[in-house]
């Protein structure tokens, strides 16, 4: 058996990540509790709180593999504003499941939950931890939680559905769901045409309602996961933090990227990947040639109502370990708590770290 040191201090067993002082040491019989399992780490936050910096952070402290849960880092061609790592960062410090799609293709939770899992096993079976890092809530929910089966979508009916929003408006489709499935309607928002139409598509082919399916669940995750969450105190900071990034992000070139892909042709703005944040005002601005003032202020809006978004979904999960994204000592605790999470299955091996 192949035998790997991490960073951290201890020697670990790709196959089960138990923990050796010494290479005579003898391996502990795994127990059948969730301890046993292998271990994951989650890193969630809302945009712009810092997470890309804190993983490659942690990378550097300890064996881990990094694994994005970004909803727009798996498109090619979209990397101002979407923040992508760039490519000396890439270089140093890889990250699984970016640039996936070309931005003309659609990318669901389930197909993130298989990429996802095969990237947390590739990472175990080399002698790493996966660390998942980003800031979808519904790619990490699906993750951890499973997805209950869904029929599968059907290109027809969402011509159909489609045509209707055209002639209607997504407020009125979504009206529409509210009187079939109040709870869904609840969720999504009045002009989120891709959910709208994924719980519509749902309620006609199966007859039931997208809540009633989810409540069933699906396959828990088979992983000891550390939560790690970054949550700020100061929303005004974030706020800033927000805008700063955002005109960074112009200076670097978000237009003239949004302006690539306006001239390939085959993209509009009702595709999943131009619904983003940021391209779906910049798209509207370069079409309509809106002002740009106006455009950049709705840019950061809907930037910080997407942190909104994301701090909601942040404080109703479940056994999160907080993090403060703006205070000095936010690596050394985070250091902290995956070193005590790494260990917990054997104390026996924390001597061995530094």
């Amino acid at each position: 058996m192949r035998w790997r040191r991490g960073s951290a201090g201890c020697r670990i067993c790709p196959s089960c990540w138990i923990r050796f002082q010494s290479p005579g040491h003898e391996r502990r019989p795994v127990s059948e509790d969730r301890t046993a399992l292998p271990p994951a780490i989650f890193l969630m936050g809302p945009t712009a709180s810092g997470k890309t910096a804190l993983a490659c952070a942690l990378a550097d402290a300890f064996p881990l593999a990094l694994i994005s849960v970004d909803s727009a880092l798996v498109y090619r061609g979209m990397d101002i504003g979407t923040a992508k790592p760039d490519a000396a960062t890439r270089a140093r410090y890889p990250h699984a499941l970016l640039d996936l799609r070309d931005p003309a293709q659609p990318y669901s939770a389930a197909e993130f939950r298989v990429d996802a899992l095969q990237a947390m096993r590739a990472a175990h079976a080399a002698g790493r931890v996966p660390l998942l890092v980003g800031g979808s809530g519904l790619y990490f929910r699906a993750l951890e939680h499973g997805l209950s089966l869904l029929p599968a979508a059907d290109p027809v009916l969402r011509t159909q559905l489609a045509a209707a929003a055209a002639a209607q408006g997504w407020p009125a489709l979504h009206a529409r769901l509210a009187a079939l499935d109040a709870p869904a309607a609840q969720r999504i928002r009045p002009n989120d045409a891709q959910r709208i139409q994924r719980a519509l598509e749902v309620i006609t082919q199966s007859g039931q309602t997208l809540s009633a399916l989810q409540e069933r669940g699906g396959e828990v995750l088979p992983w000891r996961v550390l939560k790690l969450a970054l949550l700020p105190q100061d929303r005004a900071a974030l706020r800033q933090r927000i805008a700063e990034r955002f005109d960074a992000m112009l200076d670097a070139g978000f237009l003239d990227e949004v302006r690539r892909l306006r001239a390939r042709g085959d993209l509009h703005a009702g595709l999943p990947a131009l619904r983003a944040v940021g391209y779906r005002q910049a798209w509207v601005h370069l079409e309509q040639a809106t002002d740009f003032a106006e455009f950049r202020m709705h840019a950061i809006h809907a930037s910080r109502q997407l942190a909104k978004r994301q701090l909601t979904w942040l404080r109703a999960e479940a056994g999160i370990q907080v993090l403060e994204p703006f205070a000095a000592d936010r690596v050394t605790r985070a250091v902290a708590l995956v070193r005590d999470f790494i260990v917990a299955a054997d104390r026996g091996c924390a001597t061995g770290l530094r």
